[in-house]
């Protein structure tokens, strides 16, 4: 359940009247919504002694820590997508890290090789699709654009994160001319304006406005679980979910991640909550808490997740696919995806 925006406000104006330096803290700024991330929190405190100072930053997390400059109170930033952990970075507001933990913890490919951010859990861009539909277990992205799928279509906007990342990585893959005639090809094949949600696609699935779409791995989970009430719950189970990969490739995937803010007033405490935050335990309340898939090796995924079948993870690095973003941006707009 979101908090209301009155309790979010009253949340950071607590974090932000206590002193930014403490023995025994840690200040997190953070756009995961601190109700899916609290059980994580709550976790580290209990075996560290470490309380966290959570600040909720719906919007322009790195415009706020840089707008509060050598007297923030940010000790560690979380945030979804690899282009908004980029961002920290390019703006010169995230430390350099070196920690045995993490590095044995966190695959090399998702994290930063100078140690300034950390992929904490990552999720997939998979399909749904009519359960009534076969022979969907070769879906490829590039089959989004076959005109057999015309007006079969759902998708959320071109121009959302989560999409914008995908069509990055399709650019790294094949290059801008390729890429502008397969956006034209998906948008002549949406059964209706590209709009609303993930799971608006599922539910559109369901009442047969469509046949296929994308969506991010965890709503499946948020959704056959029943934690997004019984309308969501019959989405999630009236849908199949497939893996799709990119022709030779695998399965594209994004993260949530972090970095060590950095003026860190309590930079010690920061490193500690990204080492827990990459545990065996830590890991596994991803799993369980918000249906991610762990990033360390060895941890298992929830058993909602693991049903989809093996992930096969494309291995188009995730620097690339942020430095396209707004290559990717440009071309939703040229070919009037949204529209």
């Amino acid at each position: 359940m979101s908090l209301s925006r009155t309790a979010l406000a009253f949340l950071g104006l607590v974090t932000l009247v206590a002193p930014a330096r403490a023995e025994g803290e840690v200040n997190l700024y953070t756009t995961r919504e601190p109700g899916l991330i609290r059980p994580l929190l709550d976790a580290f405190t209990t075996a560290s002694g470490v309380k966290v100072n959570t600040v909720f930053v719906d919007k322009g997390l790195a415009e706020r820590i840089a707008a509060e400059g050598a007297r923030s109170a940010a000790d560690v930033a979380m945030t979804v997508d690899i282009g908004n952990l980029i961002e920290l970075v390019d703006r010169d507001l995230a430390q350099p890290v070196r920690s045995p933990a993490l590095e044995a913890a966190i695959p090399a490919s998702l994290r930063d090789p100078e140690g300034r951010w950390f992929a904490l859990s990552t999720r997939a861009r998979v399909a749904y699709a009519d359960p009534d539909l076969r022979d969907l277990a070769g879906l490829t992205y590039e089959d989004l654009a076959d005109p057999k799928w015309k007006g079969k279509v759902c998708l959320r906007s071109g121009q959302h994160p989560y999409n914008t990342a995908l069509i990055a990585a399709y650019l790294v893959k094949h290059g801008e001319a390729k890429t502008e005639a397969w956006l034209r090809g998906v948008k002549d094949n949406l059964a209706r304006k590209a709009a609303g949600g993930d799971r608006d696609v599922a539910r559109d699935i369901v009442a047969d406005l469509c046949d296929v779409g994308l969506g991010n791995s965890y709503y499946v989970g948020l959704m056959r679980s029943g934690r997004g009430g019984p309308e969501q719950k019959k989405w999630g189970e009236g849908i199949q979910v497939v893996l799709p990969t990119f022709q030779g490739g695998g399965t594209h995937i994004n993260v949530s991640g972090a970095v060590v803010a950095k003026n860190a007033p309590n930079r010690d405490n920061a490193v500690k909550l990204l080492e827990y935050l990459a545990s065996d335990e830590a890991q596994g309340l991803y799993a369980k808490a918000d249906y991610e898939y762990p990033v360390k090796p060895g941890v298992a995924a929830d058993p909602l997740l693991a049903a989809l079948g093996p992930l096969t993870v494309d291995t188009t690095p995730l620097v690339e696919i942020a430095r396209n973003r707004k290559a990717a941006s440009l071309l939703v707009d040229k070919v009037g995806f949204d529209r």
